[in-house]
């Protein structure tokens, strides 16, 4: 029913009764069942790192009023990551109330049989699973439109929004953020000769080599079709220049291999500080330090 092959479900009860009737039909799904007979104990074993994959809560518990064990559930756990389901002796217009908000996912009368139960458990574990493979799909979608889709960095509208982040953070902290902007020298040549199935070869292989050069925090993005950003955070000029020296030696003296080849690559690069300044004025420094190394 769920994507973890050994899913948990927490039993919460007092009643030794509905433990005995119960706890088979869920070990029957094929997980794991964990049995607590108290408010407190239900509620430490859900805000836990590792919380159940779904909540069982007898309203009888003792130890807790249920509408307080909920909220305080509900303030640390999201909906999308544990459905709980009460079981009750009646409908009462307050359970109404917290399934509409979504507090709770379902309401299962005490007296049901088991067949009964095991349908309803089987509808909460489906929604449970459709709601996650949404969300998935959804983080999915936002990450594919802030990456460059060939070589897997930012794109040029996510970089410059992570840099304006970054300069704010700069200006606080009166600390220092440096750029690197790094063109391929004549890679038109590469693409006509090679074709653009290897250009995109060549590319990725670029951003390889360049990511193990750089450290967990440091951003890079590619704003052109050849032209890759290095963003270093608490890094001066001195240091950015130091690895600029790094990325043409480690990244474009060795040759390539790519279309059954050995391909030389080089490049220019261009350097700029921020200084605390907005992030298109650093760039377009950065592009003018760019062309004047090309024309050297």
């Amino acid at each position: 029913m769920l994507a973890n092959p050994k899913p948990t479900f927490l039993l919460a009860s007092p009643e030794p009764a509905l433990l005995a009737a119960i706890e088979p039909v869920l070990a029957a799904s094929g997980a794991r069942v964990e049995i607590v007979l108290s408010a407190e104990a239900a509620l430490a074993s859900m805000i836990a790192p590792d919380p159940p994959t779904l909540a069982l809560l007898d309203v009888n518990l003792s130890g807790m009023e249920m509408g307080r064990l909920l909220a305080a559930v509900r303030a640390e756990v999201s909906p999308k990551s544990l459905p709980i389901v009460l079981i009750s002796d009646t409908v009462t217009q307050e359970w109404i109330d917290r399934l509409a908000e979504g507090v709770i996912d379902d309401l299962i009368l005490r007296a049901s049989e088991s067949p009964y139960w095991r349908l309803r458990l089987d509808m909460v574990l489906r929604a449970l699973n459709r709601t996650r493979e949404l969300e998935s799909l959804r983080e999915a979608a936002v990450l594919n439109a802030q990456m460059d889709r060939l070589t897997g960095v930012y794109n040029r509208e996510t970089l410059l929004a992570m840099l304006f982040r970054e300069t704010d953070r700069v200006q606080r902290m009166k600390s220092s953020l440096c750029m690197i902007l790094f063109d391929i020298d004549d890679f038109g040549h590469w693409n006509s000769r090679l074709g653009s199935d290897a250009c995109d070869d060549l590319l990725c292989q670029v951003v390889g080599r360049t990511t193990r050069l750089m450290r967990s925090y440091d951003l890079l993005g590619r704003p052109g079709m050849d032209e890759f950003l290095v963003a270093l955070p608490g890094c001066t000029p001195v240091n950015a220049v130091m690895l600029a020296e790094r990325l043409r030696i480690d990244v474009f003296c060795s040759p390539f291999r790519v279309a059954g080849e050995s391909i030389r690559l080089s490049a220019c690069f261009g350097i700029a500080s921020s200084q605390g300044r907005s992030p298109v004025v650093v760039l377009r420094d950065a592009e003018q330090a760019l062309q004047s190394a090309k024309a050297a």
